[in-house]
């Protein structure tokens, strides 16, 4: 059986929506993009990946903060 993870599509569909010129975007259209950006979050957020992203971001954020010292 072919499954299909659905943050794949998710980020397909964001990626198209955020090739498109700003100056074409309505107010409605922003709010759903954000809202499926919210939603490819929550999907990616407790895989694999999305610790390796929260890690990483992590570590960037202690570097910033410790050259800042």
């Amino acid at each position: 059986m072919l499954t299909i993870n659905v943050g794949v599509p998710l980020a397909v569909v964001v990626l198209l929506r955020l090739r498109r010129r700003t100056e074409a975007r309505s107010r409605n259209d922003e709010k759903l993009t954000v809202i499926i950006v919210l939603a490819l979050g929550v999907v990616i957020a407790p895989t694999p990946v999305g610790e390796g992203i929260l890690d990483f971001l992590g570590q960037l954020a202690t570097g910033i903060t410790d050259s800042t010292r």
